[in-house]
């Protein structure tokens, strides 16, 4: 069975659920593979505010790359994927996304997607904004990728994290066509 394949980056920035949440909902479905690719900074963050260690993170994903590791078969536009998340996302990251300054695995591969015209979304994890961070969002959002803060919509009445966590989780995984049935509830209407 041919698999669709997706890549999910992690940063330092703040947010690591974002990103192990997304691996957790893939986990379950059985006709798509991860690709993970995350920072040291990314590490550290994921020890701090989850408690979790590269190993238990790497159970998670079907294919994992090291930061450095640009001869990786992500690093490739001839491997074919259904595009990148970067979540979370640090400000070094858009910065480098946005300049194509493939200085890493994850930079590398989002131009990579950029490039093959494939989906990149980026959750970036920042506040305030400052006009350069508010600029390299809309070079990328130029450049075809879409910039999707996580932001609780209240609208949804959500009474937990874990609730907000998996809205923003699966309105971006539903962008690549993900099953994400039970995971939130679209807006319908009054």
């Amino acid at each position: 069975m041919n698999k669709k394949r997706l890549i999910i980056a992690m940063t330092g920035a703040t947010g690591a659920i974002y990103g192990v949440r997304m691996l957790q909902v893939l986990q379950r479905q059985d006709d798509w593979e991860t690709h993970l690719v995350i920072s040291s900074a990314g590490l550290v963050n994921l020890k701090h505010e989850l408690d979790m260690g590269r190993s238990d993170l790497y159970e998670l994903a079907d294919v994992t790359h090291g930061i450095d590791d640009i001869a990786a078969s992500i690093a490739s536009g001839g491997f074919k994927t259904e595009g990148m998340v970067i979540a979370p996302c640090s400000m070094k990251t858009l910065a480098a996304v946005a300049h194509g300054f493939g200085d890493n695995l994850i930079s590398r591969g989002a131009d990579v997607v950029l490039k093959e015209r494939r989906r990149l979304v980026v959750m970036p994890r920042e506040t305030p904004l400052n006009l350069v961070h508010i600029r390299n969002m809309a070079v990328v959002t130029e450049m075809g990728g879409i910039i999707f803060p996580p932001m609780p919509a209240f609208y949804s009445k959500t009474d937990s994290l874990a609730a907000m966590v998996d809205e923003a989780v699966g309105r971006v995984l539903d962008m690549f066509g993900v099953n994400v049935e039970g995971l939130y509830e679209p807006w319908q209407g009054l």
